[in-house]
């Protein structure tokens, strides 16, 4: 199996620099560093990062430098400070990631100059979870305008480039599950999720996460991207490529470590382990592409191409 274990993520700075600011803030910090313990409990080459702080537009953008080193400052979190940074990144593995996601016909490129601006989410967990470098790192950009079926295809494009090469990695998707700030400065002891259906709709996605049902998740991202989200179509992104990576099912074991308001943004740590039967066998049937055939206007509301948009509820269970 290439890759053995899977993560959701957050990214906000506020995880490195002023942890302590706020309870939920350091809440979120530890539980990171239960994460970096079981990665390190893991025999695995390869951290597989990708982040949906990095916005890309023509194509997938893939780091390549083996050693970026530079000083980070947020572009919206400014003021708290900057963090430097070193990576170690496995070019061989960056390179053989384009080959692959060209031959599926995707757009596809690398990054390798001194001074690229790695971004706050990249930088942020691989400060937390891999702060000595002891594994090198992939991270991959988030397409602002690739629907599913082109993200799902960059998915797999990643599992082959790991099987051709014999590599074990651990997948990352760096996101946080509603995206809504405060749009005024706050006090962080009183920081909170932005909004009551915020909460209520993090919490179900949650629950199909806890109960390994990773693809079921994927499926459903849409409708809760149109219920807790504004409108940032890149975060929802990563369970479609989390899913492809790891395998499109609900074969997995879910863990919550931690689920805390951060800055207003839901910010959870989940982990998903592959297991040998599903929690729920309950997939959506909807297309699961392995070359990418071009964009099929799926999130303009075209539902006439078989990339149906799914509108249920989602804590209706059957028995």
């Amino acid at each position: 199996m290439s890759c053995v274990k899977g993560y959701v993520l957050p990214g906000l700075p506020h995880l490195v620099l002023t942890p302590d600011a706020n309870p939920g803030w350091k809440k979120v910090r530890q539980a990171m560093d239960k994460v970096r313990e079981q990665i390190k409990a893991l025999d695995v080459d390869v951290l597989m990062i990708y982040s949906t702080y990095w916005p890309s537009v023509i194509g997938h953008q893939i780091q390549a430098n083996p050693s970026p080193e530079w000083v980070h400052v947020d572009d919206e979190f400014h003021a708290l400070g900057s963090i430097p940074y070193k990576l170690r990144i496995d070019a061989e593995l960056a390179k053989a990631y384009v080959d692959t996601a060209r031959a599926r016909k995707l757009t596809a490129r690398t990054i390798n100059y001194q001074g690229f601006p790695v971004d706050t989410g990249s930088v942020v967990v691989s400060k937390l979870v891999n702060p000595d470098n002891r594994l090198p790192a992939v991270i991959v950009s988030s397409n602002i305008y690739s629907d599913r079926a082109e993200t799902l295809v960059l998915g797999k494009a990643a599992r082959e480039a790991l099987e051709k090469q014999g590599k074990r990695a651990v997948a990352i998707a760096v996101t946080s599950l509603s995206n809504r700030l405060h749009e005024h400065k706050i006090d962080p002891k009183d920081d909170k999720i932005h909004s009551l259906k915020d909460q209520e709709w993090n919490q179900k996605f949650l629950e199909f996460l806890e109960a390994g049902r990773l693809e079921d998740a994927a499926q459903l991202s849409r409708q809760f991207h149109r219920e807790a989200r504004v409108n940032k179509v890149a975060n929802f992104k990563p369970f479609w490529w989390l899913a492809s990576i790891m395998g499109q099912s609900n074969l997995y074991t879910g863990e919550i470590l931690e689920y805390q308001p951060i800055y207003g943004s839901g910010a959870a740590v989940v982990g998903l382990t592959p297991a040998a039967r599903a929690a729920r066998d309950l997939e959506f049937d909807e297309a699961d592409p392995d070359v990418y055939s071009g964009e099929r206007n799926v999130l303009g509301g075209n539902t006439t191409d078989g990339d149906v948009e799914l509108d249920v509820e989602l804590d209706v269970e059957k028995p």
